[in-house]
């Protein structure tokens, strides 16, 4: 037990020379400013559980201008939380806040940093832009996405004629979509289907789900490095065992697709083992199991946090419900499934998802950045190894930047000849970032935002959707679970009713 002490006090205490600044360092600005800490754990007893909103509730209360700085364990943070501060911290400074700090997630999750994409957690450099090239061109391309449109369509067909068949039933639209976007995603990087049958697909959504709610924990073994091996919340373990379940999972996928060779039409996996085989040295069966492993994880659960937020929000305003499907009436009918083709044509649903994600973005946090190069903010020095968190949720309701009503679901916000009529969500408007922002913006942003809308217009041209009987739509559960990611505290249960032409559901 003194050892134990002892290690934390070693680590935890600041060293003498920060204690003692020298004459060059009192010529330097001060780091932004933030609440007192405790010894030792400094500001981490004040995140609670639900982060996001604390750090918001901490930079409204301490901050200046959007920028914070907490002391977590004996790692020094600085914390963005308004759209003025994420515009000047990376509008001339984005390369200086391009690297990822090393922690355990990094460490246990991502096969300790071979995550191939690089849009995770690899640091930055000569490989990072390597590998995200080879993302760009094989799998986010506009070509690739337009070829295998019909494998999202085709899913979301399906997806439609099984809710359909049960009329009666109250489905989980969080896992009803997850299933869907896990098949169509797969059918695009592996050539096949990887989710057959409600125990897989339970499965599946547990593991994924589990990653996320484990890369959103604050592991103080991150923030008192000394005490890391101690392990006292048991995250590492359960971090290493969930990596290992994937895994496995992943394995069969891999290698059952080197035993039946490729499909005709070549999908990504197949464009990685040929890399592999032809003496890539930058590749091997880690590089491409950490790949699979964040496409699926970024690419599946996302999609259906973000439309069961959008079902949500609907059903609780049923005026805006009718509206939408109005629109989608108006250009496609009721004898047809809605295409990806159409998409473009139905502003009023782009408003709706761009609501959802200013209100409920998938990701409450950015990825943490670390900086390479010191730099300046409104006077204040943003230090070179520092962790930089950009709150995403509070920049979303900035009220500095979205001055009517910003905790309220107004779709309308957006509408043609409103102040937001021009802001997107591709990191150019800095009061709507929910994929990041910069290098490190979410890479697979064209192909997340294409599912998004195709999923929610097919699901509410479809349907009529209601809350079970005895259930008040206003009075519906909005909680937030707060981790990796943000889905609903309590999975939305609704029924749907057909509304088409009955022979479209055939």
């Amino acid at each position: 037990m003194i050892v134990i002490i002892l290690s934390i006090l070693f680590f935890s205490v600041p060293p003498l020379s920060s204690l003692f600044p020298t004459h060059a360092d009192r010529r330097r600005p001060p780091l932004p400013p933030g609440p007192k800490g405790w010894p030792l754990v400094g500001n981490l007893l004040q995140l609670g559980t639900k982060v996001h909103q604390a750090l918001q509730h901490l930079s409204n209360s301490h901050g200046s201008a959007g920028l914070l700085r907490l002391r977590l364990g004996t790692v020094d943070v600085i914390v963005i939380s308004s759209a003025s501060a994420a515009a000047k911290c990376f509008r001339s400074n984005d390369t200086k806040l391009s690297s990822r700090p090393p922690n355990s997630m990094g460490r246990h999750i991502t096969y300790n940093f071979q995550d191939l994409a690089g849009h995770i957690m690899a640091p930055y450099g000569p490989r990072w832009r390597m590998l995200r090239k080879i993302c760009a061109t094989h799998l986010f391309s506009t070509k690739v996405l337009d070829s295998f449109q019909h494998v999202r369509e085709d899913e979301l067909a399906t997806l439609v004629r099984d809710v359909a068949s049960g009329r009666d039933a109250v489905i989980d639209v969080g896992a009803v979509v997850n299933t869907c976007a896990t098949n169509a995603l797969a059918r695009e990087l592996v050539g096949r289907r990887v989710i057959v049958g409600g125990e897989e697909a339970a499965k599946f959504k547990e593991m994924a789900a589990e990653i996320s709610r484990l890369a959103g924990e604050f592991n103080i073994g991150d923030f008192v490095p000394g005490i890391d091996w101690l392990d006292l919340q048991g995250l590492n373990r359960k971090m290493k065992k969930t990596r290992e379940r994937f895994g496995e999972f992943l394995e069969k996928i891999i290698d059952d697709h080197r035993s039946k060779g490729f499909n005709h039409t070549k999908d990504f996996l197949s464009v990685l083992i040929e890399m592999h085989d032809s003496a890539n040295e930058e590749l091997d069966d880690i590089n491409i199991k950490a790949l699979l492993q964040d496409m699926f994880i970024a690419g599946t659960e996302t999609t259906s946090i973000t439309v069961e937020w959008i079902l949500a929000e609907l059903i609780r305003q049923p005026k805006i419900l009718a509206r939408a499907q109005q629109e989608l009436d108006s250009v496609v009918g009721r004898n047809r499934f809605i295409s990806e083709s159409d998409l473009s044509k139905f502003p009023f649903l782009h408003s709706i998802v761009k609501e959802t994600l200013r209100l409920h973005p998938a990701l409450p946090l950015a990825l943490p950045r670390m900086t390479i190069e010191d730099f300046e903010i409104d006077g204040y020095l943003i230090p070179k190894g520092i962790t930089v968190l950009i709150n995403l949720w509070a920049i979303g309701r900035d009220p500095a930047a979205w001055p009517d009503e910003p905790c309220e679901f107004k779709p309308d916000r957006f509408g043609s000849s409103s102040l937001h009529a021009n802001v997107d969500v591709k990191g150019n408007d800095f009061e709507l970032i929910p994929f990041g922002i910069g290098r490190r913006m979410c890479a697979g942003i064209n192909l997340g935002l294409r599912m998004v809308h195709l999923t929610t217009a097919i699901l509410l041209h479809s349907f009529d959707w209601t809350l079970p009987e005895g259930n008040m739509a206003q009075m519906l559960d909005m909680e937030e679970r707060f981790g990796g990611t943000m889905p609903k505290a309590k999975p939305l249960m609704a029924k749907a009713m057909p509304r088409l032409a009955p022979n479209t559901y055939l």
